[in-house]
């Protein structure tokens, strides 16, 4: 045989450890992460529900973890309780967001507006003023068309 023909079934080889390698790192990164569970921990398991970690009950009451260890969740007020290899993987606590309101914008953007007229010229001074009411004018405008002020086109004669 020629030496050409087992040069493809080398590389496979090696590919296929290289790749089964990297796989048993990951295994042992998810592995060493469960065992590494304590309560207040956020997790998400395999199924995708997220929760905190209340409770971790090692099997047969050792204190070596297994793989029939229980986490129990809570999640949205309940508990669940689940396998310790049902864990997926540790998130980030999730942090709120500032709630938005398009009121408080509009108005920063009118501070804006009004903020950055040249000040110098004593003639410009009323077409910013202008313009700041016409900017009012066309969110209150806005605003009242939202709310459901628009007539019923069957009823009106």
């Amino acid at each position: 045989m020629d030496l050409v023909m087992f040069f493809p079934i080398i590389i496979l080889v090696g590919l296929m450890f290289f790749m089964s390698s990297r796989q048993r790192k990951q295994q042992k990164a998810q592995e060493d992460t469960r065992n590494e569970l304590t309560m207040g921990d956020q997790v998400m398991t395999a199924g995708g529900m997220f929760g905190t970690v209340v409770d971790v009950e090692y099997a047969a009451g050792g204190s070596v973890p297994t793989s029939q260890d229980r986490v129990t969740l809570e999640s949205a007020g309940s508990r669940s309780v689940w396998l310790r290899q049902a864990i997926a993987k540790k998130v980030d606590p999730i942090v709120p967001v500032e709630s938005y309101d398009p009121d408080a914008d509009a108005v920063k953007q009118l501070d804006e507006l009004a903020s950055d007229a040249p000040a110098s010229d004593a003639g410009q001074a009323p077409a910013v003023e202008s313009s700041v009411d016409e900017a009012l004018d066309s969110i209150t405008g806005a605003m009242t068309a939202d709310e459901g002020t628009s007539t019923n086109p069957t009823t009106a004669s």
